[in-house]
Formats: C-alpha cells, sequence, structure tokens
C-alpha cells in the first residue's frame, strides 16, 4: 500500500510500504477514509526529535473497517470508525481511571502509546491506505454509516479532543475568561471549545493574520496579534484585567515576539525560539489562583533546540511569579477517550462542527507539498486531511 514515509528533515515521500495485518485477536483493520497532517507531525518533520527514517507518518485517523480479529466483539466489518491517537489497552491502572494518554501496557518504558510517531510504541501511521487498530474494543469509537461529517469526525482523532482538554486542565468554567496562546488547529479547538462552555470573554494569540480571522469568524474570540505589541498588555487592556484561566497550545516551539516584531513578513525561524515564553506570557496574562492548561508539545530531549539547556528539555520558567500568583497547572496530552464520544454526539445533533478548522482536502500524493506548506506557516494553511 502507499503511505506517507518520513525520509530525513524536511524530506517525506509516498512509498510503498507492507498492508496491516490483524497481529492479535483484539485488532482490526480499517481502509482509511481520512487522516490529517498534525502540528506534532511537524516536530519529527522539522528534524527535531528523535525519528528513524522509514517511519509512517499519521495519528489522526479514520476509516472503514475491513477486517476483524476473532475477539473483537462489538465491531463488525463495514464499520465506520475513528480512532484516537492515543493507542491504549483499557485495563491498566491509568487507562481504567481514564488516563488514556497514559497507558502503560502499549510501549513498554513509557506512559502513552500512539500511532506514526517517534517513541509511541510499534504502530504504524495512518497516513497511507490502511490500518491496524490494536484493542479494537477499546480503541475504535464508532460513527453513523455514510460520509456525513467526515472532516468533523476527522477532528475527533486528536484536534477537538486536545483542544477541549486544554481547557479541562484549566478548569474552564461557563462565564470564565480565558487567554489562548497560539491560533494553529489546537489552538483554534481550544477556543472552540471555551465557546461552546460558555466562556465569557476569549482571546486567541500569534501572529498569522489569517488564522486570527478564522478564529473570530467561527468563535466569540478576539484575536491578539503579537508582532504590533506585547500580548500581555493587549489583553489586559481589552479586557481591564487579568483572565481567569489559560491555555499554552504553541509548545516547546514557541517564538519570541521581541525577535520578530521588526520583520513581520520574516518566515518562520528556529533561532528566534523562545521554549519557556509562552509559559510566562500566560503567568502574567492568568490573575492569581487561576489555572493554566497546557496542551502545546514539550519534549525532554530537543536535537534542534535553540541553548543547551533548552535541548535538555529543560527550560526557564519564572517559577517565583508563579509561586506568587498560586497558579495551577495541568500538563499532558489529551486522554481522546474522555471526550471523543460526547464531541462525536455534539457534532451529530448540529451542537458542534469542528470541520470549519480545515482548509484541505487532498489526495495522499499530494502530502510532500502540504509537509512544506504547513512547515513554512503560509497563510491560509491551517488544517490538512489527506484522502488515500
Amino acid at each position: 500500500m502507499r503511505a506517507v514515509v518520513y525520509q530525513g528533515p524536511k524530506d517525506v515521500s509516498i512509498e510503498d510500504v507492507d498492508e496491516p495485518e490483524i497481529q492479535h485477536p483484539s485488532d482490526v483493520v480499517i481502509d482509511i477514509t481520512t487522516t490529517a497532517i498534525c502540528g506534532s507531525d511537524l516536530h519529527m518533520y522539522e528534524g527535531r526529535t528523535d525519528a528513524d527514517p522509514g517511519l509512517v507518518f499519521g495519528h489522526e485517523n479514520m476509516g472503514v473497517i475491513t477486517e476483524v480479529g476473532e475477539g473483537v466483539s462489538t465491531l463488525e466489518e463495514g464499520d465506520r470508525v475513528v480512532a484516537p491517537f492515543n493507542v491504549a489497552c483499557g485495563f491498566c491502572r491509568n487507562c481504567e481511571n481514564g488516563y488514556t494518554g497514559f497507558c502503560t501496557n502499549v510501549n513498554p518504558g513509557f506512559a502513552g502509546g500512539a500511532y506514526g510517531y517517534v517513541a509511541m510504541g510499534p504502530y504504524q501511521g495512518g497516513q497511507a491506505e490502511q490500518l491496524r487498530i490494536p484493542y479494537a474494543d477499546f480503541n475504535a469509537l464508532k460513527l453513523p454509516e455514510g460520509d456525513e461529517h467526515e472532516d468533523a469526525f476527522a477532528m475527533l482523532a486528536d484536534i477537538f479532543p486536545t483542544g477541549w482538554h486544554g481547557t479541562e486542565l484549566a478548569n474552564l468554567q461557563p462565564g470564565e475568561s480565558i487567554a489562548i496562546y497560539g491560533a494553529g488547529p489546537v489552538g483554534m479547538m481550544a477556543a472552540y471549545s471555551a465557546d461552546i462552555k460558555g466562556a465569557s470573554e476569549i482571546y486567541v494569540v500569534d501572529r498569522v493574520e489569517s488564522r486570527l480571522d478564522m478564529v473570530e469568524e467561527h468563535t466569540d474570540a478576539q484575536g491578539i496579534n503579537f508582532q504590533e505589541s506585547d500580548p500581555v498588555e493587549q489583553i489586559l487592556d481589552a479586557h481591564g484585567d487579568q483572565v481567569d484561566k489559560g491555555v499554552d497550545a504553541v509548545g516547546y516551539q514557541a517564538i519570541d515576539p521581541e525577535e520578530v516584531r521588526d520583520n513581520p513578513d520574516e518566515p518562520y525561524d528556529p533561532a528566534k525560539e523562545n521554549p519557556a515564553i509562552v509559559l510566562n506570557q500566560l503567568v502574567r496574562t492568568v490573575r492569581p489562583t487561576g489555572q493554566i492548561g497546557v496542551v502545546g508539545l514539550y519534549l525532554p530531549v530537543d536535537p534542534g533546540a535553540p541553548d543547551e539547556m533548552s535541548a535538555q528539555g529543560r527550560i526557564g520558567i519564572d517559577f517565583g511569579k508563579l509561586f506568587e500568583k498560586g497558579h495551577k497547572f495541568g500538563t499532558g496530552q489529551a486522554n481522546v477517550k474522555q471526550y471523543n464520544r460526547q464531541l462525536r454526539d455534539l457534532i451529530i445533533e448540529g451542537r458542534a462542527d469542528p470541520s470549519w478548522v480545515v482548509s484541505h482536502r487532498v489526495g495522499l500524493d499530494e502530502a510532500p507539498e502540504m509537509y512544506e506548506k504547513f512547515d513554512n506557516r503560509e497563510e491560509g494553511v491551517t488544517k490538512v486531511v489527506l484522502e488515500p
């Protein structure tokens, strides 16, 4: 079958790879109808991880079941399903407590597994024509038959639950104000989630105007362009005070505004990164005793870091100020199964439609070109879905 295969930094290609097979009675195999390129994939694409050539990318996957292991009891051939990016067993202590992003059985030596991602287990990615889903009764979420809501349901694999998770980690309550740093797909979904939950004021910080425009069009959020001036001061001026809650949807590749403010049209440059800056901006933005959800990716090792300390996964957080303000931080990848069933039902009932974040639907052969465009943070490129 054809698949998107990592060859090295800034290099993916479409290659023929072995088709997946049933390896355990609890497995199913699906024909992929939609898979998506994630910002997390860019970390590997850019050479910022220890990913080896030959890795098949893709952790946002949905499709139709074509083979069913003899131990599977709730699924059958022809079922349309979406798979959480988390691979989870369903019966370890963390899974039993709902922490499926930190399963201790699927990836020995680590807490958590995922499809097509470095150090996240032996699970081939789904940017391909087919995918094996292990522990399928637990991991595959059944969808209505047909092709209705295809783009919206595809967002259930990762970014919609992850955006929702950011607001959960921040313990956002109806009527509260929130600042979300990052208007990539996850930041957009965090703003959308905050809107659905009834936040009183939503501020979204980025420098890509087209993304800020999209957020303002589809939510009640106010866009904050950090290239114009200090985003913290902009939020304080607009809100009149510090906000109740915050979400970091950027992670370790945050850009220092001072480095790019004089050159707004300059392309993304890793040398201008400041991995701690968003966390420190949130400490300044959120009121004393407020809560902050961190769903932006941070790595224990970063070969492309701007300094030696960051390369070791250590960053300079203003902990004294954080302590002084009594902030609570929630961190970590989303436990998708905690949210995906309810979010699916919101989509089915017409109460939510996250498909507005999708900017491109293309064939698998166009994946290398779209990786390059996404990596360059081109205007108009937000969420790319592939149709193998």
